[in-house]
């Protein structure tokens, strides 16, 4: 079974910085791409960044302040979350494209999410 697992999220100030980290883990040749999501309160879930194939895309609302990275020796996602403001308040979401067989295509996992909150 493969597991995200999340660590991270909390409470911060506007203004503030927090880095969520993403672990991936079971049975997984390798990772296509990684990302993370956000599905604020009374909203969809939406797109908050993805990087894949070495290259790194970034909803509009978050350009300038949010870096995605991987460590690929750990199969890990980070992302730096910098100036953050309210309206960064969901829970985000870990999301991986992962290739679990030789011959297969790939199969997409989600974590369980953490919650960040930007409050004063």
């Amino acid at each position: 079974q493969v597991q995200l697992v999340e660590s991270g999220g909390g409470l911060v100030q506007p203004g503030g910085s927090l880095r969520l980290s993403c672990a991936a883990s079971g049975s997984i040749l390798s990772i296509k791409s990684m990302g993370w999501y956000r599905q604020a309160p009374g909203k969809q879930r939406e797109l908050v960044a993805v990087i894949i194939s070495g290259s790194t895309q970034y909803a509009d609302s978050v350009k300038g302040r949010f870096t995605i990275s991987r460590d690929n020796a750990k199969n890990t996602v980070y992302l730096q979350m910098n100036s953050l403001k309210p309206e960064d308040t969901a829970v985000y979401y870990c999301n991986a494209d992962a290739y679990m067989t030789w011959t297969g295509g790939t199969t997409n996992f989600w974590g369980q999410g953490t919650q960040v909150t930007v409050s004063s």
